[in-house]
């Protein structure tokens, strides 16, 4: 049983850029921060959340490690969107050639 956010998955992380990365990190270590002065005021409602939230820091340290050492990439997902927008931009052109000619 995984404990941690279902959007932060290891399969999920390899897709995001290094930036993206650094602002999830930051934004779940602000909610860390927030979920211990809740428990230390009482007013925690799920303590397994910072379990979970703990878990996700790690996470993301280790896919940022991994990244540094070389062990793991960017996922071809990232790249492959960028592909498809040449393909894209070549057939409007050629709709444009062919319009240009039936002038």
């Amino acid at each position: 049983m995984s404990v941690g956010t279902k959007t932060l998955r290891p399969a999920d992380l390899d897709t995001f850029e290094d930036e993206h990365l650094v602002a999830e990190l930051k934004k779940a270590k602000e909610e860390l921060f927030n979920l211990r002065f809740q428990s230390a005021t009482g007013q925690l409602e799920s303590h397994g959340r910072v379990r979970a939230v703990k878990r996700d820091i790690a996470r993301i340290y280790t896919i940022i490690r991994e990244r540094e050492l070389g062990f793991r990439k960017v996922e071809v997902a990232v790249v492959k969107a960028t592909k498809a927008a040449p393909k894209a931009k070549a057939a409007v052109e050629a709709k444009d050639d062919t319009a240009e000619e039936t002038k």
